[in-house]
């Protein structure tokens, strides 16, 4: 069975750097476009960045564009998120998401995803 299994949270201060990683199993990682969504306390959880299959295509939510990379690494079936400059509205649990589809940023598409990963950012 497909498992998608984040690792790399933690407490940062504001400012700082932090990098997330998802190893996938259980699929044609190559094949499928990647992507991480975030849930902050009593919010909906929402999309932060994805990357297609071969990773020459990304997109970002406004917020974390140029403070945020998302990569991939076909070789070992996993995708990055380095966190720059976070801020306390970056505290969430970070979620990786795989969709054979295409790259969107609509939740409801994304077909398989992971347990998540505390990230906190503290002021």
């Amino acid at each position: 069975q497909v498992q998608l299994v984040e690792s790399g949270g933690g407490l940062v201060q504001a400012g700082g750097s932090l990098s997330l990683s998802c190893v996938a199993s259980g699929l044609t990682f190559s094949t499928y476009v990647m992507a991480w969504f975030r849930q902050a306390p009593g919010k909906e959880r929402d999309f932060v960045a994805a990357i297609t299959g071969a990773g020459g295509v990304t997109n970002y939510k406004t917020s974390v564009e140029g403070r945020f990379t998302i990569s991939r690494d076909n070789a070992k079936n996993t995708v990055y998120l380095q966190m720059n400059g976070v801020k306390p509205e970056d505290t969430a649990v970070y979620y990786c998401a795989a969709n054979f589809l295409s790259i969107t940023t609509i939740r409801d598409y994304y077909n398989y995803w992971g347990q998540g990963t505390q990230v906190t950012v503290s002021s």
